[in-house]
């Protein structure tokens, strides 16, 4: 099991080497994000799938004030039973530029005890940023992936999650998220990953496509590139930008371990110091076995089972095993399956490895 995931992650990292990628594969302009919306509204027109109203009370809330911006008032003292209804949180992410009149996806969320909106409806909902203005609005049928079933006898099977469902371009957007792209300011590109080296290469490359002091690194992460202040012009020059092809910096060594999946892989950077390393396993078996005791035949007594337990000690005896100065990816992993740990084990072992300051990595566990 070690010796496959060993090599798979040696594959993977040998066959993702430095290589150019494309600066919009690596950065991102600044300013032109996602903004996240929010909303609260009702689900009607379930099968009886609803929120039970005595133990949800702010749907029954929700609902008669729907209603009273109708002209219909409810009775004082009525108890409604809206076992079609549910109360929900819609989610949505507005596009950067995104305009007024374009539609966008939305997620329906049951806040309540629903036990499935499929088939139902949302009402107008209105979608709200942080700033908590209105910048768009939701209504439509929703797509549920998710079904369940129920026996009279209690008994029921739930496949996927029915209690959330999507409505595909569901809302409308009504309000544009303002951003300085406009601004004629210089545009700065942000990579994804931060890296003094990746940055430079950055800079650099951009420099030699368009000119001398064009772009300059500002940080590990930041590159500010003189912009055209034309708005036409500036789309034409940050679309130049982003074809333009860098050499991204390697990784530092790390070695990353996922300790509830037991997976890890080794970077291709990671040394290993001459360091002689032994491994052994102390299995501890106790088993019981119980024994009747009967008095003699013209004795008085009475019968008696006695426990009786066997503890076995076995301890397994490997042989030490060496790393030399300078390992590469390819000699450790193979130093490490000759001593044939568990991903268990294997954790110890690298853990050891840099308490004693043999490995020349970073270990991370996740």
């Amino acid at each position: 099991m070690i010796h496959r995931i060993l090599i798979a992650a040696l594959l993977v990292l040998t066959s993702t080497l430095a290589q150019a990628e494309r600066i919009k594969d690596i950065a991102t302009v600044a300013g032109v994000r996602s903004n996240q919306l929010v909303g609260y509204g009702l689900v009607v027109g379930l099968d009886g799938t609803g929120d039970q109203t005595n133990q949800s009370p702010f749907t029954i809330q929700s609902f008669n004030n729907m209603l009273q911006q109708f002209g219909i008032t409810v009775p004082p003292g009525t108890r409604v039973q809206t076992k079609n209804v549910a109360a929900v949180m819609i989610q949505a992410e507005l596009p950067a530029f995104a305009k007024p009149g374009q539609t966008i996806d939305v997620t329906v969320s049951s806040i309540s005890n629903a036990t499935s909106l499929r088939g139902g409806s949302l009402l107008m909902t209105s979608l709200k940023g942080p700033d908590g203005q209105v910048y768009a609005l939701a209504q439509g049928n929703l797509v549920v992936g998710g079904f369940g079933a129920e026996g009279r006898d209690g008994s029921r099977i739930t496949v996927n999650v029915p209690s959330v469902g999507r409505i595909p371009g569901g809302a409308t957007v009504e309000q544009e998220v303002k951003n300085n792209f406009s601004s004629g300011q210089p545009v700065v590109l942000n990579l994804n990953r931060a890296d003094f080296t990746t940055a430079n290469r950055v800079a650099q490359s951009i420099n030699e496509m368009l000119g001398p002091d064009v772009a300059r690194a500002q940080d590990a992460v930041s590159v500010a590139v003189s912009a055209p202040q034309d708005p036409s012009h500036r789309v034409d020059f940050i679309s130049l930008l982003e074809n333009i092809e860098v050499e991204p910096g390697e990784e530092a060594a790390k070695v990353v371990i996922n300790s509830r999946t037991g997976t890890i892989v080794v970077g291709q950077h990671v040394r290993v110091s001459p360091v002689a390393v032994t491994h052994g396993n102390l299995t501890v078996s106790i088993s019981e076995d119980y024994t009747a005791v009967q008095p003699n035949p013209l004795g008085e007594g009475d019968t008696v089972v006695l426990p009786g337990s066997d503890v076995e000690i076995t301890e397994e005896t490997n042989p030490m095993f060496k790393f030399a100065p300078g390992n590469t990816l390819e000699d450790i992993v193979r130093s490490v399956n000759n001593v044939g740990a568990s991903p268990g084990d294997l954790m110890a072992i690298l853990e050891a490895l840099k308490q004693s300051g043999a490995l020349k990595a970073q270990l991370m566990v996740i």
